[in-house]
């Protein structure tokens, strides 16, 4: 049983983004993704940063994990390689890692269209 165990290192992962866009609305959505950045976000630099990722991870449940494992999450979504994420960064990253957002994108990006047209 113990090797089982020391085998499985699978985290199960329940993807909330679908149902809260369902809820929210896309500007919702894209308000609330905002707000996570900012959340995270190092203030003077206006990026997330290891250091302010380091210091909110405990906000996220996240105050188990390790340098290198932070370090990971910022490599996974920094596309112009500076090292940190900037609010675009951000957002293309949660959608990457959201299985139900990459199967509704489509939709959701004529629904978004849809409410920037009436504005």
């Amino acid at each position: 049983m113990a090797q089982y165990l020391a085998l499985d290192n699978t985290v199960d992962f329940e993807d909330y983004f679908p149902s809260m866009i369902a809820r929210l609305g896309a500007e919702g959505f894209i308000g609330e993704l905002c707000n996570g950045f900012r959340l995270l976000m190092d203030c003077e630099k206006g990026l997330i940063t290891f250091e302010s990722l380091k210091r909110n991870s405990s906000l996220l449940g996240l105050h188990d994990m390790g340098d290198d494992e932070l370090v990971c999450m910022l490599l996974e979504g920094d596309l112009d390689g500076d090292g940190a994420l900037s609010q675009m960064e951000f957002c293309i990253l949660m959608f990457r890692l959201s299985p139900g957002l990459l199967d509704g994108t489509k939709r959701w990006v004529e629904d978004f269209d849809v409410v920037t047209e009436r504005s």
